[in-house]
């Protein structure tokens, strides 16, 4: 099997992993929304249940963060795998609330560690950045298909907790594909120092401006629904049409970003397309009518899957190890769990619109610093063998850290030839010599 078939089977494997651990906080408002109706819990209850799967989700990538390393791809992926099956299987099969609450929590511990290693991963692709955007492609296909289906399988909180199970066992063949645990450690030995965390200033400020983002952005997701029943005057059937069309532009988005690429850096996007999901929040938040709840709704999800590919891109180059990937992906994904707390005691106290400018200024504050993490502390790798460090090491960043990972740089021009070195006998070796002398002036006078 040639490599690139490898490689290509490999990113499959990742984008399906990534899919499926991602599955679960795309879903989280008809989990929540069924938990309520299904088992007789208030809004507050069920969102609580909500925060307390993303919270084992994240908890799950912070420890893997340090640890997924001595696992193994593989090992870790099949884990998480298993865990999600088993706990969100669980829970879908009781009506016991505490059955529930323990299922769904092992079932967040799944999605975190099967999310981790996606992140790690695609850290390590040739182009982190469409390997992002190609993940939350899948996931918000596949996330719009459950949506689309999901009503007619009945009502209860069954049919969405056992989705994400069947996600979960569909995914768990193609880990065959993954690196095993002693061939990950083998090829870091052979290939790669183990070096410090690398940028780490700018790695702290970019997993807390996410943290911060992805809270304001899901404190509104968890309350939109009801922004458009009660302050929109909208049906159930209205804001769901609502939601599906914001589906497809989230499509449409992440479809845009891949094929953009790199081609406006990254500080761009995330820096501009913040503040274009500042002022959605604000509409959004502020709607009266159906015209500027879709319009909020719409253009929020068409921008946010761009940005957060850019974001999830940008923290791969910070680290071709994946871990910066995995720490930036876990404080999301504990932004994402915080967020539908906040957005209710935001909208309790100073209503919806009050939330919305709260939420909007708050994006607005971390744009600033994650643009500037683009701009100044993105990795640039260079052609292998083109720059070698004293000892033979080909330099992989261009002014960045000394301890990049030479082999997760791709091959770029041509490749080094190695030169083979030609005996010469002693005799020619002094001809040869004397053949070069220097030029001196002639001692006749």
């Amino acid at each position: 099997m040639s490599s690139r078939t490898r490689g290509s089977g490999a990113l499959v494997a990742l984008v399906a992993l990534f899919t499926a651990g991602y599955l679960a906080p795309y879903l989280l408002p008809t989990v929540v929304g069924r938990l309520a109706s299904g088992l007789g819990l208030s809004p507050a209850q069920a969102g609580l249940v909500g925060s307390v799967l993303l919270l084992g989700s994240s908890t799950a990538g912070f420890t893997l963060a340090a640890r997924g390393e001595r696992i193994g791809p593989r090992r870790a992926a099949r884990a998480g795998l298993l865990a999600m099956a088993v706990g969100y299987g669980s829970a879908a099969a009781t009506h016991t609330v505490a059955l529930v609450v323990a299922g769904a929590v092992l079932g967040g511990l799944g999605s975190g560690t099967a999310t981790a290693v996606a992140a790690a991963g695609i850290a390590g692709q040739r182009d982190p950045h469409r390997a992002s955007a190609l993940g939350l492609l899948t996931v918000s296909a596949t996330a719009g298909a459950l949506y689309l289906t999901l009503p007619h399988l009945g009502g209860g909180h069954a049919p969405p907790l056992l989705a994400i199970a069947c996600a979960a066992a569909l995914v768990w063949p193609l880990t065959a594909r993954l690196a095993s645990g002693t061939r990950a450690r083998a090829g870091r030995t052979e290939a790669s120092p183990t070096g410090p965390l690398p940028y780490r200033r700018a790695g702290a400020v970019l997993a807390g401006g996410i943290l911060c983002w992805s809270l304001a952005q899901n404190a509104l997701w968890g309350v939109s629904g009801r922004i458009g029943l009660t302050q929109a005057g909208l049906s159930e059937v209205t804001v769901g049409a609502v939601f599906a069309a914001a589906l497809g532009a989230g499509l449409a988005g992440v479809t845009a970003a891949g094929a953009l690429g790199s081609r406006l850096g990254r500080a761009v996007p995330i820096g501009v397309g913040t503040v274009l999901i500042a002022g959605c929040v604000l509409l959004s938040s502020a709607a009266g009518n159906l015209a500027s709840f879709a319009t909020g709704e719409i253009l929020w999800n068409a921008v946010y899957p761009v940005v957060l590919s850019y974001l999830l891109g940008l923290a791969a180059s910070l680290d071709p190890r994946g871990r910066w990937a995995v720490l930036v992906g876990s404080a999301s994904s504990l932004g994402v769990a915080c967020g539908p707390v906040v957005g209710s005691l935001l909208s309790e106290s100073a209503g919806y619109t009050g939330m919305g400018v709260v939420l909007c200024a708050l994006l607005l504050l971390v744009a600033i610093p994650m643009t500037a993490v683009a701009r100044h502390a993105a990795g640039r790798p260079l052609v292998p063998g083109s720059v070698r460090r004293r000892g033979g090491a080909p330099a992989a960043v261009l002014a960045g850290t000394a301890s990049a990972t030479p082999a997760l740089v791709p091959q770029m021009g041509a490749p080094e030839q190695t030169v083979t070195p030609i005996p010469v006998p002693a005799g020619r070796r002094r001809l040869a010599k004397s053949a070069f002398r220097l030029a001196r002036p002639s001692d006749r006078g």
